[in-house]
């Protein structure tokens, strides 16, 4: 008789459980009105628009317009989410549904909706689960300059003015001639964010391609988008600087943060909240000690260093205020520290809620440079 060896050697297998997948923030979705796509259908998502046509989109259709701009930037994006407005249905009404059916997209592109439309999505787009971005396009000629609109006694600023005055944060707007040109900026904005090494990016000075530059004169351009010592409006125009380049300017949200900004802090906070939660699944549990809560910093610090690899977090010097150790002038090695507070200075009743110590992960960013001041000093 052949006697099991588990009694002597007992092996046990713990396949480590697999970590949440990341959200991309690379998918933009544009809402119109055709009904190639059924409200009950609501979202698709395409690669190409030769597939929106084989579904039943027509080239006269705006979504297909848009999506032709979107799928022609120069950064290659790969997927683009289509979501329809119903007939009777407000737009805020059909993100919403386009939101509960699919949560992959993180750009919001409403086609031909009026100021009043943009004003409720904007509100919307603030406090939106997942983090939502949206981005309009207006041909209105009153947010070139320091005009109202509507009639005597029912007069409202522009859209630009308005959303600027609400600091939203995550409302995008871009005056053009063409229709929907704001599709070809988020296709650039999805298309580059890749998350591989130095792939992080500014909006400002992108070439948009199929998209005509507006002739419009400096004193617009200053009002719309404000310069390194003046503040505009803080839309976003296209036009063409010397002879050579058509340039997008200047790549902000309505509250005067770059997009790229507001972006990476998005995929940041989404990866330190996947990489926490992924810790306290997989293990039997995480103790209230500074060895537990060190192995809590430890993926923080993980999270962190792919934003270094990016190129959006880089050495340099805290000019922020005091936080626990770190102080103001303390130079940031890595370009972060996750600090936290000592287990030895928790409440009980923390402790009995088993609540971890508060922790504070403090970045610095690369920035980026937009304007450039040159002295040229000769001598003969």
């Amino acid at each position: 008789m052949q006697l099991d060896l588990k009694t002597i050697v007992n092996v046990q297998v713990n396949l480590a459980s697999r970590s949440a997948a990341r959200k991309g923030f690379n998918v933009a979705l544009i809402l119109g009105p055709s009904t190639a796509i059924s409200t009950g259908e609501r979202v698709k998502i395409y690669t190409s628009v030769s597939a929106m046509l084989q579904d039943g989109f027509t080239t006269d259709n705006p979504e297909y317009t848009a999506a032709s701009l979107y799928f022609s930037a120069t950064s290659g994006p790969t997927k683009l989410a289509v979501g329809v407005k119903g007939e009777e249905e407000s737009f805020l009404a059909a993100a919403k549904a386009c939101r509960e059916k699919n949560g992959e997209w993180y750009v919001l592109i409403p086609l031909e909706a009026k100021d009043a439309d943009i004003l409720q999505l904007a509100e919307w787009a603030e406090a939106a689960s997942p983090d939502t971005l949206l981005a309009y396009t207006t041909s209105d000629d009153s947010n070139l300059s320091n005009t109202v609109t509507g009639d005597v006694g029912e007069q409202t600023d522009a859209i630009f003015k308005r959303l600027k005055s609400k600091n939203y944060r995550r409302s995008f707007g871009m005056y053009s001639g063409t229709s929907h040109a704001v599709a070809a900026v988020m296709g650039y904005a999805m298309g580059q964010n890749t998350g591989l090494n130095n792939s992080a990016f500014t909006l400002a000075y992108k070439k948009l391609p199929g998209v005509s530059t507006d002739d419009l004169s400096e004193t617009q351009v200053l009002y719309v988008c404000g310069d390194s010592e003046t503040a505009g409006v803080n839309g976003n125009v296209y036009v063409r600087r010397s002879d050579a380049y058509d340039v997008l300017q200047e790549g902000c949200m309505a509250d005067g943060t770059y997009f790229d900004e507001v972006l990476n802090l998005d995929m940041l906070k989404n990866e330190i909240v996947l990489s926490v939660m992924d810790l306290l699944t997989s293990q039997p549990k995480i103790p209230d000690t500074e060895p537990g809560v060190n192995s809590i910093v430890a993926v923080i610090n993980t999270a962190c260093e792919k934003f270094v690899n990016s190129g959006f977090i880089a050495p340099g010097v805290w000019n922020g205020g005091t936080v626990l150790t770190l102080k103001n002038g303390t130079t940031l090695d890595a370009g972060y520290i996750v600090l936290s507070e000592p287990v030895a200075d928790q409440s009980q009743a923390d402790r009995d809620a088993r609540k971890a110590p508060p922790i504070y992960v403090c970045i610095k960013t690369a920035g980026a440079i937009h304007y450039v001041t040159i002295a040229v000093n000769v001598n003969r």
